[in-house]
C-alpha cells in the first residue's frame, strides 16, 4: 500500500481506539481502523461500519473478542447497544449515473443485516427499528425525515434523539454527511 492509499484509507475508515484492564492497569487493546466498515460500490461515497457493540449486560473488564465482527446482525436485542458510523451522499448520488440500485440492495443485505431488510420498498430510505437511537452529526448536513413529510434540518454537532419512530435520512446538500448513531434495543409495547 502506497502512503497516498494509507492517508486516503485513514481518512474513510474510523479509527478505533479500545481500552481495557490487564493485570489491574489501564491498557489500550487496540488501535487501528474498525474492522466491520463498508464502502458501497452501488452507492457512491456511502460507507457504513459498526465500531462497537455490548451485550444487554455489559462486563468488565471486558471479553478480548472482537466486538463488531463484520456481518454483524446490526438491530441491537433489547438492552443491547450499536455504535455506528455512517456517511452519507447527497441525495442527488441516487439519480448519477453510478447508483446500482440491485448492487446497492445486494450490498445492504450483507453488510447491514437485518436493518437492510427493514427499509420501505415503496418509500426508499424509511425504516423502523425497535430501538432508542442517539444520532450525533459529525460534519455536514443531513435531514430527519419523519411522518408525513416532517423534517428536522440538522448540522454539524446537532443531536437527534428518535424513540422507535419510522423516519428517513435525507442528504439534501452538496456534501457527504457524517454521522455516529448509537443504537439501544428496546422493547415496543403493542
Amino acid at each position: 500500500m502506497s502512503m497516498q492509499q494509507a492517508r486516503t484509507d485513514s481518512k474513510t475508515v474510523p479509527r478505533r481506539v479500545v481500552t481495557g484492564i490487564q493485570n489491574g492497569k489501564s491498557v489500550f487493546v487496540s488501535d487501528g481502523p474498525v474492522p466491520n466498515v463498508h464502502h458501497y460500490e452501488g452507492i457512491p461515497q456511502f460507507m457504513t461500519s459498526v465500531c462497537w457493540t455490548t451485550a444487554a449486560t455489559p462486563e468488565l473488564p471486558a471479553q478480548e473478542v472482537e466486538a463488531a465482527p463484520p456481518l454483524l446482525f446490526i438491530p441491537p436485542a433489547p438492552g443491547e447497544t450499536r455504535l455506528m458510523i455512517v456517511r452519507f451522499p447527497p441525495d442527488s448520488v441516487f439519480a448519477g449515473p453510478g447508483f446500482d440500485p440491485a448492487l446497492a440492495d445486494q450490498e445492504q443485505a450483507t453488510h447491514i443485516p437485518g436493518l437492510a431488510e427493514l427499509f420501505e420498498q415503496d418509500n426508499p430510505g424509511m425504516h423502523t427499528t425497535d430501538t432508542v437511537d442517539y444520532d450525533i452529526v459529525l460534519d455536514g448536513e443531513i435531514w430527519l425525515e419523519l411522518d408525513d413529510g416532517a423534517v428536522a434540518h440538522l448540522r454539524q454537532g446537532d443531536v437527534a434523539v428518535q424513540c422507535g419512530t419510522r423516519h428517513a435520512w435525507r442528504n439534501r446538500g452538496t456534501r457527504v454527511a457524517t454521522m455516529a448513531f448509537v443504537l439501544i434495543g428496546a422493547e415496543r409495547r403493542a
